[in-house]
Formats: C-alpha cells, structure tokens, sequence
C-alpha cells in the first residue's frame, strides 16, 4: 500500500474540486489555524485546509496510508501530520509550509504509526510520539529537519504513551502521558538528550485520553478513560488536585483545553461538552452534542471554538452563549451509494449505513438526513418526476421518501427475503426494479395509493448488486455476485439473454445507444458484451489491484468512469479503452461514482465516508 504508481505515463490527472468528510476519530484531528480563518483536518491520506468564511479548500496530498494525527505550530507557519503504516514499516511524518501549502520533509524513524505530535512554542522542534509497535518518543529539529534525539517514551512495566503536550514558554519542556504513565521531560540540546522525570500520582492508576498544558506552565491537566481529570504540577511533578469526585465523565475526558482567562473546556466519550474549574470540576456550562468529543480546537484566545465528534460533526461554538451550530458533518460509515436526480447537477443524494443524505452540490452542505435507525441502505434511486427517493434496506423492505422533508410516503414490505440489495425505476414513474440477497429481480407497479409486485425473476444464484433500465423501459440489465448478467425483457418479463464470467458482478452499465453494456467487478476486468447475443466484445484490464465496485458512463457514450478497491477514479474512453485521466484523493475503496447530468462533474464516494467531487475532464 505504498504510493501507488500508474502505469500509464500519458494520464492526466484528474482535479479534485472538492471534498465532503471529516475524519472524526483522529485525537484532536480538527485544529484551527492561529490564523483564524482556516480549519486543518485529517481525511484519510489528505489533510484538508478549509476556510471557515468561504468554501474554498486546499489539499496536502503525501501520506501513503492513513493520517494519525495533526499539529500546527504556534505561529502557524508549519502543519505537522503522521500516518499509520503497516506492522514493521517506517511511518512518516510530514512537515509541510501553511502558506505555500507543500510539503517541506518526510521525518521518517517510526514504525507502525505515529500516535502524536506536538511544536515547542518558538518553532524550534517538534515531538513526535510513536504508536504501540514503536513506544518510542522523537525530539526532532525543525532548522535541520533532523532527529535530534530519541527515547522509550514509557517505562518498562507501565502500558503505551499515546499523548503529548508541549510547554507553553520553554522549548526544552514536554509532556508525555499514555496508560498509567506521565512523563515530564527536559531537552539537554548540548548533549543531544531528553531526560524524563516520572510523575507522582500515590495510589491512582489511571489511563490518560486527552492533556492540556496551562499557558503559564504553572500546570498541566490530564483528561482519563474513567472520567475524572487529573491536575498535575510540572515542576514538582506532583498531583496538585483531581476531580470531579462525584458524576465523572461517562465515556472518559476525551478532549482538553485549557483557557487563558483560566478554567477548562472538557468534551466526554459520550458527547457532553463542558466548562468547569479546578478543584471541584463541576459544570458551570454544558451542551450536549452528538458522538463522542474527540477534538476541541480554539479560535484566537477561545472566545469561539471548534469541536470534532466520532459521527463526523464539526461544531462551532461562541463561549458567552455557549450554544453550538453545526458547521460542518458528513457520513461516518461506508457510503453505499450516490445518485443524481434526473437533469439537474445541483443536488445528489448518498446513503450509508442508516443514513440517506441530499447534499447541495456546490456548497457541499447537507440538504436533508432520513434516518431509519439499525438498518443499513444498500442502494438509493431518484424517482425521474424528483418526487420520490426510493430506497433499498437490509430489513427486506423498499421505502420512499419525500426528497423535500424526508417524509416516509410508503413501504414495501417483506419485498425480498435477504435484504434488498440493488433497485432502479424507470422513467414513467410506474415501475420500481429491485433486487435481493437471494437473487430474485421483482417488479413493482406504483401508483398513488399502491405498490403491488408484477413479477419475480428467479434466476440468479446469489445476491444482485446493480441495476440498470433501458432508456425506453422495455429492458433492463441486472448484474449479480454470482458470475451473471442478466438482459430482461420488461414487456414480457422474462429473460432475453444471459452473461457469463468468472467474476462476481458488481456494476454495470448501458452504452448510450443501448446496444452494449459494459460491467466489471472482482476480476478487475472491464468488458464490453453484445446486448443482442450476450457474447463480449473485449476485456480491459480495469485495476492493478481489487474489485471495481462503480462505473457510470456519459449521456452520449464517448468516455466513463470506473472506481474500486484501489482508490483511484479513473475515466476511460470507450471506443479506444484506454484510461484518459485518474484521480488521486481517496483513501477507502471507492464504493459508487456517478457522472452528473451535464457532465460538469464526477462524484466519487468511498468506505471511509468520504465524498469526492472532480472536475469532469472534457468539454461537453
């Protein structure tokens, strides 16, 4: 999973416009830059810089696998972000130039991940802290972008460091703090050194989550897993107070600031956001937002603030009023599906897990959320007059909503027997086509009051993952994990052809002139097929690596796009099968891809929750 090289020289590349996604499980991964006016967060292997005023983005593009963590220095001239990497393989850490938003030098010592990164105040070094295969602790020197010196970051009979705090005045003071270890350390430059100092804390054992450094150095506070803060003193490293003695945090502290004008923002496990003061910690403000706290950044002295949850919610909240606005959310689970309604670029809809999503498509703000809780959605479709969003769930049954106000206009139950994994409709409005688990098709009539089944196809051994409807609605084409592609006749409802392959089918598509289709799947074969006999065409070779997952081809035939396991979207043209553009952004397997209508753009969505939109490479 090293940097993937493409084979093609000639390929251009494509451009990314624009991302919706927000990796909310990174410790402290949302920062606001000192700047004010920008917002770094990881995303997969990108670090996003988004501008809180405007819409516009800027993407650091370098890690080779996942972003672990994020750093700014007090200035704001440098970003700092490490990545996992797999068992026994260095992983980098990156520093990059906020202003001209490249990368400056890959720090390369640590294996396995990097589990946290702090800048001393006047950019001099930078501490990075190695994962749980690694244990080590790294000083490194931004003027050399060197290693200066290194240490096991714990003792030998305590569990991993997972947090670093770095001194507010001094550049030769940091904290270390992890599973019943806290480290004071001191910088001795001469001699290339760091001396740690252990932490007395008498009978308390605790595991530490999050830490926080008071802006004179006076203490630093350490958020734990059983919900209690710990205040500690770093020049006598003795345990100055601990609370709250009673109604701990549920879920643990997993967030910490510490504020100028004194007192702590604390953000729980369990979504609760709090100020309080020491000794007593109890709440002299609080909100509750949705999903575990996993990062509070503040803006200028903290007079607002920002914070990230694990469902992927960026907050923005005023201290005096202390009420939050959503700023900012998207998908925190595998998104299954996207779709476009019919003609219109400006909107398109996602779903995931129990989520279907409509997102503006220019400000990438979400329009509606449906949520149907403990079920999954496999797969959603516009209906052509935009009346209805008809989608397919894991309970068996087909549901529509109301795109405007998510409003449920009607079930089909018991619609298949294992889930209802693929659906389509055609563009009278009369018909729904879907297809289930256990690889029956079925036909439905809809009208105003009713849903009633026309016909079950019964010839597919195993699941159907995707389905497509002729423009005149006389046929369709279903594609099944069971090696076969299936041409039906929708007047007759009946088979008209089969297809044949050793894969399992996972898209398909009409060619425009509806005389071919084009499928691929977990050979990573691209083949064109006859409609007429079934018999193909030719084979493409679609990816060095994985399943291709989604495909989607232009209104009039001449390119398409195709996305899967190996993260690249890649546009094709058709009559010359060969690859014309790739983009580069994803970090899950890509899911489903969509061209819009008007071919402006391609939307591509991924396993990580991630949204992409590219710039569609040809004029139309």
């Amino acid at each position: 999973m090293e940097e993937q090289v493409l084979p093609e020289l000639d390929v251009a590349e494509l451009e990314l416009q624009a991302v919706i996604g927000f990796n909310g499980h990174v410790p402290n991964g949302l920062k606001c830059h000192p700047d004010q006016e920008h917002l770094i967060y990881p995303l997969g292997c990108t670090v996003l810089i988004q501008a809180i005023n405007t819409n516009e983005q800027n993407f650091l593009h370098g890690h080779g696998n996942n972003v672990s963590c994020v750093t700014i220095s007090k200035e704001g001239d440098y970003i700092a972000s490490g990545q996992v990497t797999f068992m026994g393989f260095k992983a980098d850490i990156i520093l990059w130039d906020f202003k001209k938003r490249e990368l400056i030098a890959r720090l390369s010592l640590h294996k396995g991940k990097i589990e946290a990164l702090a800048f001393s105040p006047n950019d001099l070094y930078l501490v990075s802290l190695g994962g749980p295969d690694d244990g080590s602790v790294v000083v490194w020197s931004i003027a050399k972008r060197d290693a200066i010196c290194g240490s096991p970051a714990a003792g030998l009979n305590v569990g991993n460091a997972t947090s670093v705090v770095f001194s507010r005045c001094r550049d030769e003071m940091f904290v270390t703090a992890g599973n019943g270890t806290i480290r004071v350390w001191e910088l001795d430059l001469p001699n290339r050194k760091i001396w740690p100092t252990e932490c007395q804390t008498g009978q308390m054992k605790r595991i530490v989550l999050s830490t926080g450094m008071a802006d004179d150095d006076s203490f630093f506070y350490l958020g734990t897993t059983t919900g209690d803060i710990l205040k500690m003193n770093p020049k006598t490293k003795l345990l100055a107070d601990t609370g709250p003695v009673k109604d701990k945090f549920s879920l643990g502290v997993s967030a910490l600031r510490c504020l100028k004008m004194g007192g702590l923002l604390v953000g729980s496990g369990a979504g609760l956001l709090i100020f309080c003061k020491s000794p007593s910690y109890k709440p002299i403000k609080k909100i509750q937002l949705q999903g575990g706290i996993t990062s509070i950044t503040l803006r200028g002295e903290g007079h607002q603030f920002f914070v990230g949850t694990e469902e992927s919610h960026i907050y923005r909240v005023n201290f005096t009023d202390f009420k939050e606005t959503l700023i900012a959310t998207c998908h925190f689970e595998a998104i299954q599906d996207i779709v476009f309604p019919f003609g219109t670029a400006e909107l398109f809809a996602t779903c995931a897990k129990k989520d279907i999503r409509v997102w503006h498509t220019m400000s990438k703000r979400e329009l509606l959320r449906i949520t149907v809780p403990n079920m999954t959605c496999h797969g959603i479709d516009f209906m052509r007059d935009g009346k209805s969003i008809i989608s397919a769930w894991d309970d068996g049954k087909i549901r529509a909503f109301a795109p405007e106000s998510g409003r449920l206009m009607y079930t089909i139950n018991s619609a298949h027997r294992i889930g209802v994994t693929a659906i389509a409709t055609t563009s009278d409005c009369k018909r729904i086509i879907s297809g289930g688990g256990e690889g029956e098709v079925r036909v439905w009539q809809v009208g105003c009051q009713t849903q009633k089944l026309e016909e079950a196809l019964k010839e597919h051994k195993s699941s159907v993952s995707c389905i497509r409807v002729k423009k005149n609605n006389e046929e369709c084409v279903t594609a099944s994990t069971d090696g076969t592609c299936i041409i039906w006749d929708l007047v007759r409802l009946r088979r008209n052809q089969m297809i044949l392959a050793n894969t399992l089918f996972q898209c398909v598509c009409y060619h425009p002139e509806e005389f071919q289709i084009i499928t691929s799947g977990t050979d990573r074969k691209i083949a064109y097929w006859e409609v007429f006999d079934g018999s193909v065409i030719r084979e493409l070779e679609g990816s060095l690596s994985g399943s291709i997952n989604g495909m989607d081809i232009t209104q009039e035939g001449g390119h398409f796009v195709t996305g899967g396991h190996d993260h690249l979207v890649k546009v094709w043209d058709y009559n010359e099968g060969e690859v014309t553009h790739v983009g580069v952004g994803h970090s899950g397997n890509i899911m489903a891809m969509r061209i819009s209508p008007g071919n402006q753009y391609i939307v591509s969505v991924s396993a990580d929750g991630a949204i992409l939109r590219w710039k569609y490479p040809f004029a139309s």
